[in-house]
């Protein structure tokens, strides 16, 4: 389920080409997919809107970070995606 068929009242973020390339080389664009479509775009947003190249890349950093490890969201605990 991609963000746009998820009904969010709110902007919706389309991944530019530099997120979605990162997840492929990660091999994480299953577990992208996987987080609910508010994850998903809060995570878009979140990268797409520092204004920073520094901040932009760091931001993205951590999200690959928590997509592999699973069990947090932007840094909060978020059991629904711990890797069993």
């Amino acid at each position: 389920m991609g963000v746009e068929s998820s009904g969010l009242k709110r902007q919706r973020y389309p991944m530019p080409d530099f997120v979605k390339s990162a997840l492929d080389e990660r091999g994480l664009m299953e577990a992208y997919r996987q987080r609910p479509a508010y994850q998903q775009n809060d995570y878009i947003g979140w990268i797409v809107r520092a204004k920073r190249q520094e901040t932009k890349e760091s931001r993205l950093r951590q999200m690959l970070d928590e997509l592999e490890r699973g069990g947090v969201y932007m840094n909060m605990k978020h059991a629904a995606s711990e890797k069993k």
